[in-house]
């Protein structure tokens, strides 16, 4: 989880174009209601808090609790909150970061081992402790491997003794999910990595060098018993399932991964390529270092299909116009097009108009036919089964999740070309 930006609270008026903002504040309030019914105070954590406040010698939290919820644990209001308000501070000598790790074993690490794998170590070396580590506390109420379904795995060889890859990759899993960068390196933050995520809320944590800790200030109001989120970045489906394993019924920052081949049997491929690479449209590289014949770019969701200048990002377009080229002269006046101006290529809609057309139905074609593969996915995701049962009742719900709000982008994607090679 990065987040560094600050937010800025004013009590002025703002422009118009805030009435977005209120659509998504009721939305954000009824995703939050949704949370109450279901939450209690989780006993097994009362004294986690007393015990941080104690070892960082200064108060963290007066506004909130830890909370239980049927999804895990969470934190909750504990008196009235608004907007402005701090909800937390964490002071940096309470945090869990590299520089943590004791002398021995970071003398064994070499350069090209990262802050991930460095924190990992730590918690494997802190749990080797048991009681005796003086975050015990902390660490023995980290999930558990079974509760955990993030997708991202790792390799690594063990230097603490009995440590197993399949500890160390349960150890990676909870830095990615749980850790915040800092001028530390990666720092795992006791109490705020309790806090869930909402791709509605503009609360993140927020590092002061200056004051040296971690604060998160509320963006909304909370009555007490209330669940409070934070935004641990602008993540897509993908990113949340493979960082944090879990995805969100709506998520606004979804977004496909598109790739375009040029086909081997293209007689023009070479020149192609070459147009290409020239002109600030990156190939992708095989696994040797040379160049391919696909681009890959991310297609997130066309909100407006019958706007002039949004909808498919220009790079895609590009490619597509490049690749319906026919002859050695249209790529040539494509090139001569490209140095003439700010020199990107294929920017422009072309002027022959059927091959403008052309390159945007193409585009409308490979789309379609991953709308086609989608559909099919989720449809086999929808079929009984009786095995399917808690824990994977849920990744398959998850599963859902992504896979419909890839559909939802895809299909906004499809609407928009479509509209544009009618008008």
């Amino acid at each position: 989880m990065l987040i560094f930006h600050r937010i800025i609270y004013s009590n002025t008026w703002q422009s118009p174009c805030s009435l977005l903002s209120i659509i998504r504040r009721l939305r954000c309030q009824f995703s939050f209601s949704n949370c109450l019914s279901k939450c209690y105070i989780d006993e097994e954590c009362n004294d986690f808090l007393l015990w941080l406040e104690h070892k960082a010698g200064v108060e963290i939290s007066s506004l909130l609790s830890i909370g239980k919820f049927a999804n895990g644990r969470s934190l909750v209001a504990r008196h009235p909150i608004k907007p402005g308000d701090c909800l937390l501070r964490v002071p940096y000598n309470v945090q869990l970061a590299p520089d943590n790790l004791p002398r021995g074993i970071n003398a064994l690490l070499g350069d090209n081992v990262g802050n991930v794998a460095k924190v990992a170590l730590l918690i494997l070396y802190e749990q080797k402790l048991g009681k005796k580590s003086e975050w015990d506390p902390y660490i023995s109420r980290l999930p558990r491997p079974e509760d955990m379904h993030n997708t991202a795995s790792f390799q690594f060889s063990g230097i603490i003794q009995d440590v197993t890859l399949e500890n160390f990759k349960y150890a990676c899993a909870l830095v990615t999910s749980r850790a915040w960068e800092s001028s530390r390196g990666v720092s795992m933050i006791p109490f705020a990595d309790f806090a869930n995520h909402s791709d509605l809320s503009d609360t993140t944590v927020l590092c002061s060098e200056k004051k040296q800790l971690s604060e998160v200030i509320a963006d909304y109001s909370y009555a007490p018993g209330d669940q409070v989120l934070i935004r641990y970045g602008n993540f897509s489906n993908a990113r949340l399932l493979l960082d944090f394993g879990f995805t969100l019924p709506c998520n606004m920052y979804d977004q496909v991964e598109v790739e375009l081949t040029i086909p081997h049997e293209d007689k023009l491929r070479q020149l192609k390529l070459k147009l290409l690479s020239k002109h600030q449209i990156p190939i992708l590289k095989d696994v040797n270092g040379f160049s391919s014949s696909e681009y890959s770019s991310a297609l997130k969701e066309v909100r407006f299909a019958d706007a002039q200048g949004r909808g498919i990002p220009q790079s895609i377009r590009a490619f597509a116009r490049v690749l319906c080229s026919n002859s050695p002269q249209e790529i040539n006046y494509l090139a001569m097009e490209a140095a003439e101006n700010d020199g990107r290529v294929a920017r422009r809609p072309l002027k022959d108009k059927s091959r403008e057309i052309q390159a945007h139905q193409f585009l409308l074609s490979k789309i379609t036919g991953l709308i086609d593969e989608y559909n099919a996915s989720i449809k086999s995701l929808e079929l009984p089964t009786l095995c399917l049962v808690g824990k994977l009742d849920m990744r398959r719900q998850m599963a859902q999740y992504l896979l419909t709000g890839e559909l939802r982008v895809l299909k906004s994607a499809a609407l928009w070309l479509e509209n544009y090679c009618k008008t």
